[in-house]
């Protein structure tokens, strides 16, 4: 179980992103604005997180705490976290818009990604 949460956290989900109705969000100024005060959530997998304007994640998933640091990059969110004393590698990913969902694309949105609904 903890490394389906893992790949969760990590945004590999089974399947690409598909094209729909998400809006590509590339300024760090509107990200700061989504997320600020927020929490993110997964309820099917029990993730919970925190991106603070500080530059770090803070969170939980199924009992593990979740930290890490993230900064903003040519329009891309980038991140690193470790999880539960696992590792999470360091990825920039491709953060989407749509009403109170927000999804990020790992691999600048060339590969799988994971939405979280904000709080």
């Amino acid at each position: 179980m903890k490394r389906l949460i893992l790949a969760i956290v990590m945004g590999l989900t089974a399947a690409p992103a598909a094209a729909d109705s998400y809006v590509p969000i590339y300024d760090e100024n509107t990200f700061r604005s989504l997320v600020d005060g927020k929490l993110l959530r997964n309820r099917l997998y029990g993730v919970r997180l925190n991106v603070l304007n500080n530059g770090q994640i803070q969170g939980a998933a199924i009992g593990w705490d979740i930290s890490g640091n993230w900064s903003w990059q040519d329009g891309y969110f980038c991140r690193e976290m470790v999880w539960g004393g696992d590792p999470i590698p360091y990825n920039c990913q491709l953060v989407e818009v749509q009403g109170d969902s927000i999804r990020f694309t790992v691999d600048k949105g060339a590969g799988d990604s994971a939405s979280f609904r904000i709080q």
